[in-house]
């Protein structure tokens, strides 16, 4: 198999395509160039050569009929490479993903990394200058550098896997994470509360999985020397609260806190009322029961 694309400049478009490609194929030549002959007789051509064809391998994107996803944003090539080859590339991009959670984690990536790339390839958003896409871009050859592009777009091309990878684990990681919230919710004997075996970003969950009923959410620090009590805001990145704590309880630590909660191992109510602790899950699970009473 041989996969094309343009010599010369690069960009992270191209470069980060290339990188889904060869995780997500076996060996194949990889040729730069702008020759015809050598582009038409390839197996897969991207960002190069006119032509928008996935049945025939071709993932340009430089016409003026562009390809678009579906809320009309263009493609660039990553866009389109991962479409097509980024399910295939993520059990190499992240070997211990499952198959429950991998259309997740794709999904996660495309709408947020490689959408960024989209966006910035056909100036539907403006790279800053701390854009990843232009950190890629650094790896072009200076005038006297001596170095070939070739050789440039091939280290970039192994920077950019790595930036890939964190964020695919990094999806993967929450695709886990919803998976466990929403079965410790199913769990649950009461809908307004679940409890946590380990700390874990839950807010996705609660969000996405229709946890419209829950206002509290119980955890334990890593060592498992504390247990938290956690307010649900009632929308993402809100600082409002479903449920506050009481008042009563707000501001007070160890055996203050303790004696007016009502519990014998509290350690602290943060004075805006989103969170309070106690040394043991019982405990925690109890202040979240007494808040919802009323105090």
């Amino acid at each position: 198999m041989r996969i094309v694309t343009h010599s010369g400049t690069f960009h992270a478009d191209d470069v980060f395509a290339y990188s889904v490609l060869r995780d997500a194929l076996e060996a194949f030549d990889f040729v730069r160039t702008r020759d015809m002959a050598m582009i038409e007789s390839a197996d897969i051509v991207f960002d190069v050569g006119g032509t928008y064809d996935p049945a025939q391998g071709r993932y340009d994107h430089h016409m003026r009929d562009l390809p678009r996803r579906e809320d009309g944003t263009p493609y660039s090539s990553v866009g389109l490479i991962w479409r097509d080859f980024g399910r295939k590339a993520l059990p190499r991009l992240v070997p211990s993903i499952s198959e429950d959670v991998l259309e997740s984690v794709w999904q996660d990536i495309d709408a947020t990394f490689i959408l960024a790339i989209d966006q910035a390839d056909n100036g539907v958003a403006t790279a800053s200058q701390s854009h990843f896409a232009l950190l890629i871009e650094a790896f072009n050859p200076t005038w006297n550098s001596g170095q070939g592009y070739d050789d440039a777009f091939l280290e970039a091309a192994d920077f950019a896997r790595g930036i890939l990878v964190r964020a695919c684990w990094q999806a993967h990681a929450e695709a886990e994470a919803l998976s466990l919230v929403m079965a410790a919710a199913r769990r649950a004997q009461d809908a307004r509360v679940i409890v946590l075996d380990r700390k874990l970003p839950w807010e996705k969950a609660v969000f996405e999985g229709g946890l419209s009923d829950l206002l509290f959410v119980i955890y334990p620090n890593e060592d498992l020397s504390a247990w938290y009590c956690r307010t649900i805001p009632p929308e993402p990145n809100s600082f409002g609260q479903r449920l506050s704590l009481p008042e009563a309880w707000r501001g007070l630590q160890e055996t203050e806190f303790s004696k007016v909660a009502g519990i014998e191992d509290g350690v602290f109510c943060h004075p805006s009322g989103f969170i309070c602790g106690a040394r043991s899950r019982e405990s925690a699970v109890r202040l979240a029961e007494k808040a919802i009473a009323g105090g």
